[in-house]
């Protein structure tokens, strides 16, 4: 764990689970590896808003039931993957769930405030996408929305899940935004474009900016129902303000039963630090001076 990333341990024990199992390619079925150990999953219509999964303790025994009214196998996994990280996870099983007899609902979705549940969204995660074998996925994917969807079909994990885990990979400038019509509901930045000074980063409850695909897309509701794509440009100052004025791409889809919508915005070509300071300096030399 580090003060930059304080679930960095979710990530690194289950990275290590699959190393340790000897799995050496995607995709990983986390149902099977939990029929393995012994804990029974089971198919839930769970309609509750929000909940995705069910941990359940008897005794020393364990099961797992997952959502399936959203009808998408890569929210199902995730979900199993997610109920896994509260098994494994140290303390985990104990917090969430009173005495040696009942039972937890989860909420995975990377939207919880909740300490175990975010540990257990990173845990899944890692597990489903380990490092050691998304990396060299990665190198093949492509770019963009496209990219994404790659990894998913690989993987078998939900665009959702598969967006936010390529911006914790890869190594290009790359953000994703999950909004709901006007609002975003979070932001998720590479490290590279974390590191691009002056800008602001995006923040839960902010506005989807307007002149954006993004905004136009989320006024028809059902381009968000029906999955609907769109491949567009926008302005790289338009998102995270600052100075730079640079065109960037903007992939957008809707995530249908999900009721969400996903933009990744890339190929995001900054300038250097000293190709700015020379663009700044032709820039002075051709300004006129005017004598009062």
């Amino acid at each position: 764990m580090t003060k930059s990333d304080p679930y960095a341990f979710a990530s690194i024990a289950a990275e290590q689970i699959i190393k340790g199992m000897g799995v050496v390619s995607l995709p990983i079925d986390p149902k099977a590896i939990a029929r393995g150990r012994g804990i029974e999953v089971v198919a839930k219509p769970m309609q509750s808003e929000g909940v995705s999964g069910m941990l359940v303790r008897f005794g020393n025994d364990f099961a797992i039931a997952y959502a399936t009214h959203l009808q998408n196998e890569g929210f199902e996994n995730f979900s199993v993957g997610h109920e896994l990280g509260h098994y494994f996870l140290p303390g985990h099983a104990d917090a969430v769930i009173t005495g040696d007899t009942g039972s937890h609902l989860s909420r995975a979705g990377f939207s919880s405030g909740n300490k175990y549940e975010a540990e257990a969204d990173r845990f899944a995660a890692s597990f489903l996408m380990p490092r050691h074998l998304f990396y060299p996925a990665i190198q093949q994917a492509g770019s963009g929305l496209a990219a994404i969807e790659n990894l998913a079909a690989l993987c078998k994990t939900s665009l959702h899940a598969t967006a936010i885990r390529y911006t914790q990979c890869t190594r290009d400038p790359v953000a994703i935004i999950i909004s709901r019509g006007g609002t975003i509901d979070h932001c998720f930045m590479s490290a590279t474009l974390k590191n691009i000074d002056g800008i602001d980063w995006l923040k839960k409850r902010e506005g989807v900016p307007r002149n954006t695909a993004t905004y136009a897309f989320n006024q028809v509701v059902d381009n968000v129902l029906h999955g609907v794509r769109v491949e567009a440009t926008s302005n790289f100052q338009d998102w995270f303000g600052g100075r730079r004025s640079i065109e960037i791409s903007e992939d957008v889809v809707g995530l249908g039963r999900y009721g969400k919508t996903l933009t990744v915005l890339y190929d995001i070509n900054v300038p250097e630090p000293e190709d700015e300071e020379d663009e700044e300096a032709l820039i002075e030399s051709w300004t006129p001076r005017f004598k009062h």
